[in-house]
């Protein structure tokens, strides 16, 4: 495109500021800036004093941002004023970029430590696409934007939340139990700015809807919602549902002798286009891991602890996690010893991997059970107060994530270029990013 090299003044709350037309072109076409120019990004019309009627510090930040990529704010502008802002000028997409880089475990730094959203035992916490991210307690959801500030509140009316997801920024999932006698419970869509109920999820068993708790979600690429469904007859099985519509579309019914019903984690495998389903100890005396292909309803592989030998529970398995790339399941006990099942060997045995061993920390009073997660490449594990990361072929321990309070981390999520942990002895989480790459 032609850009004009022409210099444009600003009178911006009295303070007189100089730029030029290239420097206010890096804003972009839908800011503030890009609605002052034609299509060759000439004035239009063609004024060279601009006077706006905002604050003049704030200004000067963010047309050093847009001079040099980096974004540097002086301890007396609270981030709050400078994301208002921002937000006037269209311009709050560059501060986020600005503020931290692409997500990478290995250079994570803490960027915050939020306080007084989940008071008393958390649920789940779940990034959200946009660097948000949402916290569920009891029967309520605090969600909170990339600016950390929180919007209303989502309350289910003392119905226990079991598992929340984003759909995209605007679009939250929850799944809740079910209330004996209310004929309450299942899955509802939620706005993620108002907190107000879209629509819900049903569940028809025989024609007739029914009322059920539902788990653990999962989402796929074309549109569909999965959720672990337990119900008062035979809905016991794993659910299946439109986004677009919230009409349920199929369900796998759960087999004498397995569970599907109570799972604690589902995942959906883009290239096997299978589900993982895995019912974990201590919610069953036993572990079921399997692939299911809704397809044709069947299940097309599965593993279970049933019958193998354990002299002590550090060989339960407290988290499932499926790497479609080596064609493993990863799996990990209480004391942070990863282990993997082949994908290829229907009913294999753990190889377990005890690296956890070197670690000589003290067990807190109150432990979590361990969550896993994967992430462009690389393993996350989380083990009481700390969160450690493993990359490469043979998953290395290569750095760990540790805070000094707060006690252990009962859950953590990726998402939006961010890694959010949640604590449970404490009212807090914290936010940790990938400092931006240095400016050249």
């Amino acid at each position: 495109m032609g850009i004009s090299k022409d210099r444009i003044k600003f009178n911006v709350g009295g303070r007189l500021f100089e730029t030029t037309s290239t420097t206010l072109a890096n804003a972009g076409r839908d800011s503030f800036f890009g609605a002052l120019f034609d299509d060759e990004w000439n004035l239009s019309p063609p004024e060279k004093d601009i006077f706006v009627d905002r604050n003049p510090d704030c200004f000067a930040v963010l047309l050093d941002l847009l001079r040099t990529g980096d974004l540097n704010v002086p301890t007396n502008i609270p981030e709050r004023l400078l994301h208002r802002e921002a937000s006037f000028y269209g311009l709050l997409d560059h501060v986020r970029t600005a503020k931290w880089g692409p997500f990478d475990g290995n250079r994570l730094r803490l960027g915050d430590s939020v306080k007084g959203i989940a008071p008393g035992d958390g649920t789940a916490i779940r990034a959200g696409p946009d660097g948000g991210c949402c916290v569920a307690h009891g029967s309520v959801v605090h969600v909170l934007d990339w600016m950390l500030e929180e919007h209303c509140p989502i309350n289910l009316d003392y119905q226990r939340v079991n598992d929340v997801g984003w759909i995209d920024s605007d679009n939250i999932v929850l799944s809740a139990c079910e209330r004996l006698g209310r004929g309450d419970g299942g899955m509802g869509l939620f706005s993620s700015s108002s907190g107000d109920l879209r629509y819900k999820f049903q569940v028809s068993h025989e024609n007739q809807v029914k009322s059920y708790t539902a788990g653990a979600l999962s989402f796929c690429p074309d549109y569909k919602i999965f959720a672990s469904c337990k119900g008062r007859s035979n809905e016991y099985g794993i659910g299946v549902w439109d986004q677009i519509t919230g009409k349920q579309t199929d369900f796998f019914y759960e087999s004498p002798g397995w569970s599907l019903g109570d799972a604690d984690k589902l995942q959906w495998l883009n290239g096997k286009n299978c589900l993982l389903v895995a019912t974990l100890f201590p919610r069953k005396d036993n572990c079921y891991i399997s692939l299911l292909d809704f397809r044709d309803k069947n299940m097309v592989w599965s593993w279970s602890d049933i019958g193998s030998p354990m002299a002590i529970d550090e060989k339960r398995v407290r988290d499932a996690i499926a790497m479609e790339d080596s064609n493993s399941i990863c799996v990990v006990n209480e004391f942070e010893d990863l282990g993997f099942i082949d994908l290829r060997m229907y009913g294999g045995s753990v190889r377990w991997s005890s690296r956890s061993r070197l670690m000589k920390s003290k067990m807190p009073d109150e432990p979590c059970y361990p969550k896993l997660a994967l992430h462009e490449g690389q393993l996350f594990s989380s083990m009481n107060d700390s969160i450690s990361v493993f990359c490469g072929p043979d998953w290395v321990l290569t750095s760990r994530l540790r805070r000094s309070y707060g006690g252990s981390i009962c859950d953590f999520s990726i998402g939006g270029d961010r890694l959010f942990a949640l604590h449970s002895e404490e009212n807090v989480f914290d936010v940790w990013e990938t400092p931006p790459p240095p400016i050249i």
